[in-house]
């Protein structure tokens, strides 16, 4: 039985024109046929998108490579330049949370404006308002104008309202992280609810954690070119390429780009990233007498890539060099990880592991690494480095970076706590 399709985009672009001043804009207008004043930005090309019924599809890929640009044309909040777009069936679209509500109206006022907005009669709202009311959970403030609302209650009120409307399609664009923790579990249970009732659900995130524990099929952009798509995990792992340079496109079917293109546009996402795609800290900070001094720092994973997204239950290493500026009796290597609330969750040291009791001369540099497997919860953490020792059994610090390489586990199964105990469960 074939599937059905209810998302449908064949062969979308988008182009914006760009200006260096607002004058331009004007002159180019006034002077048609002139010399170009501006230039063709491609927010989208050539982009082909199937989505089916039932599917969890996510969607990856750097700051500007078209993610929101391709939710907002399947919403109709945009249109393409080129290319067509069907949708079929009622869409509920958490885009930017809010658009379309009205300052001055108080929080029931906007449930209705919103849900007029999305074509429901007022009965059709009366029949959801007690479920907004509850799922929002914002008390009688929603007898106020939404003005005084905090940050926080507004989101939740909004987010309540478009995910109340019973949809067929559930479009999220980084919405899932909204409001305090324990509105953000709900969100995520609302979230599994439409799974289970096969849903179809189509979003983008950041969270690569969430990306592995929801979608059936990941898509990769990439400078508003699709490089590849698959499960989450290869599409995970090509993201994580993509960000190093690293990645090589697959063979593919015709293209108004060529491959050569498809894989400069790959290959400049690690440039345009900068340091950021090595998750390096530009304000570490770092102290120590200066003795011995830290560089090249960096992760890999089990096939050896640079990244700081790392599986959990996988292997990666920890790599840095260190340059001694004296004689240094028994230097000892370390390395902490914390949370991101700044709580040392796990680390060791050469000393601990009895891995090198060493001296090390003036002038001399080592190369360390720390292997082991990656057991903590999904989430961000912070990674530190240090070379210490002591001295006359005073102890002394040559070199610490504090938070200087920010790591992202990414996981599809977490437990209780900071790290997974990796139980075997069986029951007769």
């Amino acid at each position: 039985m074939d599937k059905e399709v209810v998302i449908k985009a064949d062969k979308i672009s988008k182009i914006y024109r760009l200006y260096n001043k607002p004058s331009d804009r004007l002159r180019e207008a006034l002077l048609p046929g002139k010399k170009k004043l501006g230039k063709d930005h491609y927010a989208l090309t050539d982009l082909d998108l199937t989505i089916y019924k039932g599917e969890t599809v996510g969607i990856i890929g750097t700051n500007g490579s078209g993610k929101s640009t391709i939710l907002k044309i399947i919403t109709g909040v945009l249109s393409p330049t080129k290319g067509d777009i069907k949708v079929n069936g009622r869409i509920s679209a958490l885009l930017e949370l809010g658009a379309g509500f009205n300052m001055e109206y108080n929080g029931i006022e906007n449930i209705y404006l919103n849900g007029t907005m999305m074509g429901f009669s007022k009965k059709e709202i009366d029949e959801r308002l007690d479920s907004i009311l509850a799922f929002a959970d914002i008390g009688d403030y929603v007898y106020q104008p939404c003005k005084t609302y905090s940050s926080g209650m507004f989101v939740r009120l909004a987010f309540a309202v478009a995910i109340n409307i019973d949809p067929e399609i559930l479009i999220v664009d980084e919405a899932l992280s909204v409001g305090d923790v324990f509105f953000q579990a709900k969100c995520y249970h609302k979230f599994e609810e439409f799974k289970k009732e096969g849903k179809t659900i189509l979003f983008v995130s950041h969270d690569l954690s969430s990306i592995a524990k929801y979608c059936d099929r990941v898509i990769l952009l990439n400078k508003g070119v699709k490089l590849d798509e698959g499960n989450p995990k290869e599409m995970i792992d090509a993201y994580k390429q993509v960000l190093v340079g690293q990645y090589r496109i697959p063979e593919r079917e015709d293209s108004l780009l060529d491959d050569a293109d498809i894989q400069e546009l790959a290959n400049k996402a690690a440039d345009d990233a900068g340091r950021s795609a090595d998750g390096i800290n530009p304000d570490t900070l770092e102290y120590g007498t200066g003795d011995a001094t830290i560089h090249d720092y960096y992760i890999t994973d089990k096939k050896g890539t640079r990244t700081t997204a790392i599986i959990k239950g996988e292997p990666f290493t920890i790599h840095f060099s260190v340059d001694f500026n004296r004689d240094i009796t028994a230097p000892i290597f370390a390395f902490t990880i914390k949370n991101i609330r700044g709580t040392e969750i796990t680390g060791t040291n050469t000393m601990y592991e009895k891995a090198f009791l060493e001296s090390v001369k003036k002038g001399n540099s080592k190369t360390v690494t720390f292997t082991q497997d990656m057991n903590l919860q999904g989430g961000e953490y912070l990674l530190s480095l240090g070379v210490t020792g002591y001295e006359r059994e005073d102890f002394q610090v040559y070199h610490r970076l504090y938070d200087v390489i920010n790591i992202t586990v990414v996981s599809d199964k977490n437990t209780v706590g900071y790290y997974d105990m990796n139980s075997k469960v069986t029951i007769e």
